[in-house]
């Protein structure tokens, strides 16, 4: 199974975005610390989120950054991505691992300590936690849980904890000192307009 990078960048597709132009500024900085999770919007079709997918694989082949697609596994599978995520509407941890096999990278979605702990018996390789703070990326999510609640997740299993929503570079101390492996981000890089510099901050925060 590939190491697991510290942050998650995950692929914005909502109009007027431009994700691959975010990867190509964000992979310089980051390299083999970024993992790149392709979500398209959920009115995609499955040729757009393969030809998406591809597109992001043979931009993180060069940098050693590591791939993976949420929700369409059979995508993950046909383009040869590292691994896939799944959330709480998609295929159960368990499902998800028999579709991908013992290797891949597979991330479940949890935001309390026994769904988190369930997901990895089931075969989670990681757990994406949130979300942390508030964010307009997503709708119909959650309250946020903060760093208390990541800390509580953290606690009861033994695979990395990826903090999502409404990161920041100035968010991650906080988040790292409450057990979080990494952070995963969209809106801090798609809307920014240095995607570079912000990376590197992000980078920073994690590595420091």
């Amino acid at each position: 199974m590939p190491s697991l990078g510290r942050l998650h960048l995950i692929t914005d597709t909502r109009p007027g975005r431009d994700p691959l132009a975010v990867l190509r500024a964000a992979l310089p900085v980051a390299r083999a610390e970024l993992v790149v999770q392709v979500r398209v919007t959920d009115d995609a079709t499955d040729r757009e989120a393969y030809d998406l997918a591809r597109r992001v694989l043979a931009l993180c082949v060069p940098y050693g950054a590591t791939c993976l697609v949420n929700d369409r596994l059979h995508v993950a599978l046909a383009v040869g991505a590292a691994g896939g995520h799944v959330g709480a509407e998609d295929l159960p941890v368990a499902a998800a691992r028999r579709v991908l096999g013992p290797t891949a990278v597979l991330g479940a979605t949890a935001r309390e300590p026994g769904t988190a702990a369930g997901a990895v018996a089931a075969g989670a390789s990681y757990l994406g936690v949130g979300p942390c703070h508030t964010t307009a990326t997503k709708a119909g999510l959650p309250d946020p849980i903060g760093p208390a609640g990541v800390r509580a997740v953290a606690g009861a299993v033994n695979v990395p904890v990826i903090a999502i929503g409404g990161v920041t570079a100035e968010s991650v101390p906080e988040l790292r000192a409450a057990g979080a492996y990494g952070v995963a981000v969209v809106g801090a890089l798609s809307a920014s307009p240095d995607p570079a510099r912000t990376t590197a901050a992000l980078v920073e925060a994690l590595t420091c």
